[in-house]
């Protein structure tokens, strides 16, 4: 009854579509973060070159660029994976397995480098941040 219903050729074009919508959007992720990051990047070195002795936290802007951007990597990097899962996911041939393995791992040893770094970079940003200090005037505590 199943199979009359939505045929595997059916079943297969879906698949496909989604996978293709789930790489894309995995693929726009890392796009616009590093264009995200380019864009600070820049503007962290022009703050740099008016006064080249470096603002004070230059370092803390810096850090909070790469954190940001290893942010962006590694949620891209999930939809890539997610992709690749799905891409299997009717009827697969034990070598799609295979690459699907060699993927899932290369991509989550990424995933696991990438995390460590974004945690290391969270807690720099946490040493440099200024200390809390008494409230501005017409803020709240």
């Amino acid at each position: 009854m199943y199979a009359d219903l939505l045929p595997e050729s059916t079943l297969r074009d879906v698949v496909d579509l989604a996978v293709r919508l789930v790489e894309f959007t995995g693929a726009l992720i890392i796009f616009v973060g590093a264009a995200w990051a380019f864009v600070q990047f820049i503007g962290y070195g022009a703050v740099r070159l008016r006064n080249w002795r470096g603002p004070e936290g230059a370092e803390f802007g810096f850090n909070r660029i790469r954190l940001t951007l290893g942010r962006f990597l590694a949620l891209g990097l999930e939809f890539q994976l997610a992709g690749d899962i799905l891409r299997t996911a009717i009827a697969p041939s034990f070598t799609e397995i295979g690459q699907l393995a060699a993927i899932a791992a290369i991509r989550t040893g990424l995933n696991y480098v990438l995390g460590r770094e974004i945690e290391q970079e969270r807690r720099e940003i946490e040493r440099l941040s200024p200390q809390a200090g008494p409230a501005a005037p017409g803020t709240a505590p």
